[in-house]
């Protein structure tokens, strides 16, 4: 089933859409987001295509003279392969058809609790004032004027949680802890540290404190001092993160209005492949099965069912044409053999298809295909390695666009050995980031300069553990920002590791990232474009596999 040859006729034609930016989808492509189409299987309420209103989403220019989606794809002022290519779409055009081929979804209210990794659809505002009311910074004493105090009541004092406390007379003191309410009537907060209760029941200042009275709002946080009620405290589009979280609780929400993630639904394809127990009479384990679901979960989609079908035309149909899925993901048959059936179910089903064959290695027969319901089509080949040069190139741009998240610019990263490249076409190569980075030689340097995309952040790659040289947290506090690395600031470095076929995961299992190897190959030394695995902020193995490259 796995293969790379898919008909040059039928790319032929797709291929011209390689020239244009046009969005097939749009108004005078095809078929314009919102126009009546028939087909079989169901169109999901908020579809791409729409904001939730009915409405395709904007994109506005960067102000630079750039496409916005060209420069975060990093593909601004890179030269595109000729429309009458029939190796298919460039990767780099592939990539940029993805992105644009899809629209955020709507809007869905969800739980605070489970909105973690979503993106705001309207921004985050204050419910309450923050604090709600004057707080304690200290454990210690809520005092009154000028000191000594007389300490009033004994016991705990006031503690978080309870209800106001009636105003402290000038010269009298009551305990407090951190976070309680502070009463009404007291200048500040005596730490407990500062101060000395003595056996009369006075207090006194002690230490720097006690040579000047406790000044007024001394360790008080007053009311509001992070924000008022109604105040934006995040905009539109921000990624939902554990702290955005915490600050939507304490802001006063119980739900959150997040993008809906896109619904996914794989579908993994041919009859020699076993799902448990050893290889045997021919037939090999499905590798994808198992590594689909937790990968496109990490993209931001919703895998909700991973169905096996074996190489039957008509269950393949069947399956396709009553998806409800926003995306279909199918593994294997996408080339040209005898039981390779996802054209012709494409056809069967009058599916848009936009992208079929990319100039890469491994993945060459990848497609993307627009069903008549809106729904999308990712075509991934069979092999392992090259279903995954599928998903980087195709389904992780239209997810991350589906679920309103920004395209983010590919970082770079040097070499430190030679890439082997293929003779026309780009090749991803698994790389591990190393520690430190490396310089450019100025030979190599980028001519250009690459503007992030617009209220998108540079993209880095952070430095590896100390634990593993050859694993990089997704995000840290000492990322090296890849952009510098023009004005000659040290890349990060990518090491080239074996077992790189398209039928071998041993790579891959420890790399860091794919780099972006050119036609022709890249000799050590070189900048390479780098696709960061979505669990490179977790723990790995200690070792890297050796072996001939």
């Amino acid at each position: 089933m796995p293969g790379a040859g898919a008909g040059s006729g039928r790319r032929g034609a797709r291929a011209a859409r390689e020239g244009s930016d046009r969005n097939p989808r749009e108004p005078g492509g095809d078929s314009a987001p919102g126009s009546p189409r028939t087909g079989p299987g169901r169109r999901p309420e908020g579809r791409a295509g729409s904001d939730g209103a009915g409405a395709p989403t904007a994109r506005t220019g960067s102000g630079h003279g750039g496409d916005p989606l060209d420069v975060a794809l990093g593909l601004d002022g890179r030269a595109r392969r000729e429309p009458s290519d029939p190796r298919g779409l460039s990767w780099d055009a592939a990539r940029r058809v993805a992105a644009r081929s899809g629209r955020r979804l709507g809007a869905v209210a969800v739980p605070v609790a489970g909105a973690y990794g979503q993106v705001l659809a309207e921004p985050l505002r204050a419910l309450a004032d923050l604090p709600p009311f004057d707080t304690s910074a200290m454990d210690g004493y809520a005092v009154a004027g000028p000191g000594p105090w007389r300490l009033d009541a004994a016991g705990q004092g006031i503690l978080a949680g309870h209800a106001a406390h009636p105003a402290l007379p000038d010269g009298h003191a009551v305990r407090i802890a951190t976070g309680a309410r502070v009463p009404p009537g007291a200048t500040g907060v005596l730490r407990s540290e500062h101060a000395e209760l003595r056996d009369d029941g006075s207090l006194y200042a002690t230490g720097a404190t006690a040579a000047q009275d406790v000044r007024t709002g001394q360790d008080i946080r007053p009311r509001g001092q992070e924000c008022r009620a109604g105040v934006e405290l995040l905009p539109a589009g921000e990624r939902v993160t554990p702290a955005v979280l915490g600050l939507a609780a304490a802001a006063g929400h119980d739900e959150l209005r997040v993008v809906r993630r896109p619904r996914v639904e794989v579908l993994v394809l041919g009859a020699e492949l076993l799902h448990r127990g050893l290889p045997r009479e021919g037939r090999i384990r499905d590798a994808l099965g198992p590594m689909l679901e937790p990968w496109l979960r990490a993209c931001g989609a919703e895998p909700f069912v991973t169905r096996r079908l074996g190489d039957d035309a008509e269950l393949l149909y069947e399956a396709v044409a009553t998806s409800t899925a926003d995306v279909v993901v199918t593994t294997g048959g996408t080339a040209a053999g005898p039981v390779d059936h996802v054209h012709g179910t494409l056809r069967r089903l009058k599916a848009d298809l936009v992208v079929d064959g990319v100039a890469v290695r491994p993945g060459h027969p990848m497609l993307l295909a627009v069903l008549p319901t809106g729904a999308h089509v990712v075509g991934l080949p069979g092999n392992p390695l090259a279903a995954v040069s599928g998903l980087l190139t195709l389904a992780e741009p239209l997810v991350r666009v589906l679920g309103g998240a920004p395209v983010m610019e590919p970082p770079e990263a040097v070499l430190t050995a030679d890439a082997k490249g293929h003779p026309t076409d780009t090749r991803l190569v698994p790389v591990a980031i190393e520690h430190g980075g490396a310089h450019a030689p100025a030979a190599h340097r980028p001519a250009r300069t690459e503007r992030p995309a617009p209220d998108a952040p540079t993209a880095q790659i952070p430095p590896p553990s100390a634990q593993r040289p050859a694993r990089t947290p997704a995000r840290g506090a000492h990322a090296a920002p890849v952009r510098a690395a023009a004005s000659g600031a040290p890349y990060p470095a990518a090491r080239p590791l074996h077992f790189t076929g398209p039928a071998m995961l041993r790579g891959l299992a420890v790399a860091d990232a794919l780099a972006v190897v050119p036609p022709g190959g890249a000799p050590a030394g070189t900048p390479v474009r780098v696709l960061r695995l979505p669990w490179t902020a977790a723990p790995a193995a200690a070792t890297t596999p050796a072996g001939p490259a």
